[in-house]
């Protein structure tokens, strides 16, 4: 399967990532964020590799894994992350972490796939564009442990 032209991705912008560290848009859609990128392919039951999905990525999650939700894929991304991009998140949304009572594994994955993000558009040098389409807005989760309807649980 043909990876999608970049101009077919969604457009990653500031006010988007900003929602995804704010915890107001779904898992799934972070995730299909990162998927698409990595040349991950919508099937009829869920996101497969396609032909320009790393081979690292491909022979370990045939499946598109979920970064969220699955520590193994999680650590993948992070790894995935070059050394010099390492503190995009500090650098270009100024963002300095959770605080104690914010740190959740959901959300210090969030902050890992921004980073993975930002990182995507540093090594294509693309630039961050301040506004673009967001995601389905919804309200920050009750519960962060559990987060949103529909959030896989987080192992």
């Amino acid at each position: 399967m043909p990876m999608k032209d970049v101009s077919d991705l969604w457009p990653i912008s500031r006010a988007l990532l900003m929602q995804i560290l704010e915890d107001r848009c779904s898992d799934q859609f972070v995730c299909e964020r990162i998927w698409e990128r990595l040349g991950y392919a919508p099937s009829s039951q869920d996101w497969t590799a396609g032909d320009n999905t790393p081979a690292p990525w491909a022979d370990a999650f045939p499946q598109a894994p979920q970064v969220i939700a699955e520590r193994p894929a999680s650590v993948r991304l992070t790894r995935s992350i070059a050394k010099e991009h390492k503190q995009l998140l500090k650098q270009q949304l100024q963002f300095a972490g959770y605080r104690i009572g914010e740190l959740y594994p959901r959300r210090t994955r969030r902050a890992t796939a921004v980073n993975w993000l930002l990182a995507w558009l540093a090594e294509r040098a693309e630039p961050l564009e301040e506004q673009g389409p967001l995601a389905p807005e919804l309200p920050v989760p009750e519960d962060p442990v559990t987060g949103h309807p529909g959030d896989r649980a987080v192992a």
